[in-house]
């Protein structure tokens, strides 16, 4: 098999699973406990949570841990909107951001909040001039992801962030694609929130983070205890944060020469692909803001489901930015919004690459794509 869908998940590492094992067997206390089997597990979580910290420059209380990044997400726009005053009823959001944020966005919308949809370039990106104007001394929260997670857009948050908080706006970023490959410091960015998630670095699935600065109010959206500062209630899952405080430490060691090794791979691959297939397109940014694990390519006169069918009968892993609902296909809200008609929309696929990518994989996948999309045009 040829694994090249790393921006939907990614395995295990076996450091990681080796760091949470202890905790889904012998020292299986609860964190809220007094006693020293809870002791056990608070240690563990307060050991997670520091490197987690120290990963995006943050404070150890700054830290809230999650489900994942879609929790992290909901959190941060949820919690914000509903703990804002009441003359603060506005939220702004790109039209490209993950249907976490977006879905959350509709729900707020239909509870009486103002929501702006900021359109993107032909390449993904926000303008700031925009996002200035629709920024209002009404708006409460900006959210604006960091790294897309279909075509790879980089956005350029810290500019972002200054114009929320001139208009004194707080600001949120998913960054739940670029942890691992950019770097990330919540200090020179200037946000107020960022979501992130394990399951994206090799630690496991089911843990993400909520990155809260200091002094900003949330209402919780889950009721119950006072675990993590009374934000996220609810018993810890302590293996899961172990893990991930084991798989963000490893991505931090190696984040700076993986992500040049799988630039190289990327933009190859690309390069490859639109050679061997005619009327092949790339989406998304030519230039150098853009994540180095990820590819998207539309080919005319091709389903995307069709290609990902027959490059799965064929061993490789990839995605596409289509829906199947009810039996039928709705095109990439993303490549929709960079301007793609509905026609090649509904065909991009995505590539995202990862440690065990290699140039002959990647080799294979363009011959192997060549002769399907040979295939299907007739």
């Amino acid at each position: 098999m040829i694994y090249l869908d790393h921006a939907a998940t990614t395995p295990v590492r076996p450091e990681v699973a080796e760091a949470m094992q202890p905790y889904l067997s012998g020292r299986f206390g609860n964190p809220s406990s007094i006693h020293a089997a809870g002791r056990q597990a608070r240690a563990a979580m307060d050991e997670a949570r520091d490197s987690v910290a120290a990963a995006l420059h943050a404070d150890y209380g700054e830290i809230c841990f999650t489900s994942g990044g879609t929790e992290a997400d909901n959190l941060a726009l949820i919690g914000t909107m509903f703990a804002a005053p009441e003359n603060r009823n506005h939220l702004v959001v790109s039209a490209v951001e993950h249907h976490a944020v977006l879905h959350a966005a509709r729900f707020l919308e239909s509870r009486g909040y103002g929501v702006t949809w900021l359109g993107v370039d032909r390449e993904g990106y926000v303008d700031g001039d925009a996002l200035a104007e629709a920024v209002t001394d009404r708006t409460a929260l900006v959210s604006i992801m960091h790294g897309n997670n279909e075509i790879g857009t980089v956005q350029d948050v810290a500019r972002f962030a200054r114009v929320a908080h001139d208009r004194g706006a707080l600001f949120h970023t998913d960054a739940v694609q670029t942890l691992g490959f950019l770097p990330l410091h919540v200090r020179g960015i200037d946000c107020d929130l960022l979501s992130v998630s394990a399951h994206k670095v090799y630690g496991p699935k089911g843990v993400g983070t909520l990155y809260v600065r200091t002094g900003v109010k949330l209402s919780p959206i889950l009721f119950g205890g006072a675990q993590e500062r009374e934000r996220r209630p609810g018993t810890e899952n302590t293996a899961g944060i172990a893990g991930f405080g084991a798989a963000i430490q490893l991505s931090q060691g190696e984040r700076e020469g993986e992500a040049a090794r799988l630039a190289e791979l990327r933009d190859r691959f690309a390069e490859s692909m639109l050679n061997a297939i005619p009327d092949a397109r790339l989406n998304g940014p030519k230039g150098s803001r853009r994540l180095p694990h990820i590819v998207n390519i539309s080919i005319s006169g091709c389903e995307g489901s069709a290609l990902l069918m027959n490059l799965d009968r064929a061993g490789i892993c990839a995605s596409s930015g289509s829906a199947c609902s009810s039996g039928s296909i709705e095109p990439s809200h993303v490549l929709k919004a960079i301007g793609l008609p509905d026609d090649l929309a509904a065909s991009g696929i995505r590539f995202s690459l990862g440690r065990g990518t290699t140039a002959e994989q990647l080799d294979a996948t363009v011959e192997a794509l060549r002769s399907i999309v040979s295939r299907i045009r007739g």
